[in-house]
């Protein structure tokens, strides 16, 4: 049954105040407006929801019943409208965001952070999952957005640069003398590899830029995060393929050297993915708003 709400918001209102006058002046409508309105309702319901007394009207007893019900009605449609302002003005609400390990950790955390002790009310999911789980999950609309590598057209994803990074090879103090000179792509084999395990979108790119050079890398060790890479690098068992911005600290400490490649690995983007004609949340605005933009 089609539910006429405007008819609801005249009734509540005669009820509210005991005259069709008053309603009217309240509901800025003419008072016969009013009256036409009360008794197209009681048609619908089929009786009398008002009589008349010499102060206005009072509810009939089936009024009264149908009061209680669109009272109800009427302070859940207000609760509505309050929470939805509480989360226009980021007083509460939630986000959800996609990212895998590397980039939550080295990119997006000091975002969180900052975005946190602004707005300490929302509430911050993440889901750590590689670059294509991030979009698989964006794209079953399990996630508000994900924080990816740069990733292959698609209709449904709608991606907005938001840094560049570079690939790099580096090791420990042990293979230091290797830093003089570049090392091809077709010599490294000789020397044990470290690499991120399949299915990384970091892991991927190296693979895709190696295979394009006629080259098959065979690393000695795989494992799952960038933190992992380095630990081993540090600790003698071979060369790393890590991002550069997110162990220059390392570097400029001199624990790790970077060996210079030939060819080098072009830079790469990392950025937000969302889904094409899904509007962001308010709470998602604002954090998104934190990021940098790379326009060049």
């Amino acid at each position: 049954m089609d539910v006429n709400l405007e008819w609801y918001r005249v009734f509540y209102r005669v009820a509210k105040t005991g005259s069709l006058t008053a309603a009217a002046e309240k509901l800025h409508i003419t008072q016969p407006a009013v009256s036409h309105t009360i008794k197209q309702l009681e048609e619908r319901m089929g009786g009398a929801l008002f009589f008349r007394t010499s102060k206005g009207v009072k509810l009939t007893t089936e009024g009264d019943v149908l009061l209680r019900y669109i009272e109800q009605a009427f302070l859940n449609i207000e609760s509505g409208e309050r929470a939805i302002a509480e989360m226009n003005q980021l007083h509460s609400g939630e986000i959800h965001i996609g990212a895998s390990d590397t980039l939550c950790n080295y990119y997006l955390l000091p975002y969180l952070e900052q975005f946190h002790e602004r707005h300490p009310h929302i509430r911050i999911h993440i889901t750590n999952r590689t670059t294509p789980e991030t979009l698989s999950l964006l794209r079953q609309g399990k996630i508000d957005f994900g924080i990816v590598g740069s990733p292959a057209p698609d209709k449904q994803i709608h991606f907005h640069r938001t840094a560049m990074i570079h690939d790099c090879l580096v090791a420990g103090k042990g293979y230091e003398h290797l830093a003089g000179t570049p090392l091809s792509l077709d010599n490294i084999g000789q020397y044990p590899l470290l690499m991120l395990e399949p299915g990384s979108s970091t892991r991927t790119y190296i693979d895709e830029f190696a295979g394009a050079n006629g080259i098959r890398l065979s690393p000695e060790i795989e494992l799952g995060s960038i933190d992992l890479l380095v630990q081993f690098a540090l600790r003698g068992f071979g060369l790393a393929f890590v991002i550069r911005e997110f162990v220059q600290e390392r570097l400029e400490r001199c624990e790790l050297v970077e060996l210079p490649l030939l060819p080098s690995l072009p830079e790469r983007s990392i950025g937000v993915a969302s889904l094409h004609g899904v509007p962001l949340s308010s709470a998602s605005k604002a954090f998104l708003a934190l990021l940098p933009s790379y326009d060049s």
